[in-house]
């Protein structure tokens, strides 16, 4: 099943025709013509933008959430660096030498350059919900096109992009089945979703809250959302399997804990617990060595369910 978009009136790129500025820009609300990528921000209606914003409705994040997030926990927490390995690893079943990878959820922009760095004939788009973090980005890094839009009535073209990266977003969405059939929808025959989400719907806690989570996932449940959007399965795992009995007992622990440490401030204790895991060489050394079994191995169970999907290359 797809979804269709009836405000796309143009044609999607041909295979031949790989680049920013060649990217079938969608009409952004307000405008009269299509944005045009000048290789260091866009042109829309003639005027210079950093950032094409398309509709968004509520959200599931917010500037403050992720000035939160980053505060407590910095660029190179053990999880985050994980996270970003993972994605890393899933561009590996591309089969373009320049495609277009579009990150959803790219807040402020640390897995980006890595991209570059792997895919140096890729055209690279960035995307989130909130637009404070894009407008940092687009000046942090200008020759990267951001782009601000809402998934569940995504804007983009089908069959446009060869590979959706989205880290840890798909929780943030209450209609999490809309979203992946638009994923479905902007890939290309071939094209690959790479996701993560967080595991385990019982570890649910003050953390999941704060963050805005509308759930945690299983790997089944995943399975059963990508079946019904269209994509199969190419790879399923999950990450933070060797922590996993020190991280469920943390979130029980605050699922259970006594009235009167439940007055104590959310944000004390989600920011403590980021803090105190975020320098953890030891947590380091288990992501390591879990990544590395993992190339032979999936793992039943773990912190972070991780998946990538892929759009089938015969016609339905």
């Amino acid at each position: 099943m797809t979804v269709s978009n009836p405000r796309i009136e143009h044609a999607s790129p041909s295979d031949d025709t790989p680049g920013s500025s060649a990217y079938p820009w969608p009409v952004p609300p307000g405008a009269v013509l299509a944005p045009v990528w000048t290789e260091r921000g866009f042109l829309i209606d003639g005027k210079p933008v950093d950032v094409v914003s398309y509709s968004v409705g509520a959200s599931g994040w917010s500037d403050d959430l992720t000035t939160f997030h980053e505060e407590s926990a910095g660029t190179n927490h053990p999880i985050d660096v994980a996270s970003r390995d993972h994605a890393l690893s899933g561009l590996d079943y591309l089969t373009r030498d320049d495609p277009v990878v579009l990150e959803i959820g790219c807040s402020s922009g640390y897995l980006l350059p890595l991209i570059r760095k792997r895919l140096p004939h890729a055209t690279i788009i960035g995307a989130d919900y909130v637009l404070g973090p894009l407008k940092e980005l687009a000046q942090s890094q200008p020759e990267i096109p951001i782009i601000q839009f809402d998934l569940t009535d995504c804007p983009l073209p089908d069959q446009s992009v060869d590979a959706v990266i989205m880290l840890n977003v798909l929780e943030h969405i209450k209609e999490d089945a809309q979203a992946l059939h638009h994923v479905f929808r902007i890939l290309r025959l071939g094209g690959v979703l790479i996701l993560e989400v967080p595991a385990g719907p019982h570890l649910y806690d003050v953390y999941d809250r704060l963050l805005m989570h509308h759930r945690r996932y299983t790997l089944s449940r995943i399975r059963r959302l990508f079946a019904r959007s269209g994509l199969e399965i190419v790879k399923a795992t999950h990450s933070g399997v060797i922590v996993y009995p020190a991280f469920a007992a943390v979130k029980l622990w605050n699922r259970a804990r006594p009235p009167a440490l439940r007055n104590k401030r959310d944000e004390e204790v989600v920011s403590g617990y980021i803090q105190q895991t975020a320098s953890s060489t030891l947590l380091e050394a288990a992501f390591g060595f879990e990544r590395w079994l993992g190339r032979w191995t999936p793992w039943p169970f773990g912190i972070r369910c991780v998946l990538v999907g892929r759009r089938p290359t015969e016609r339905y």
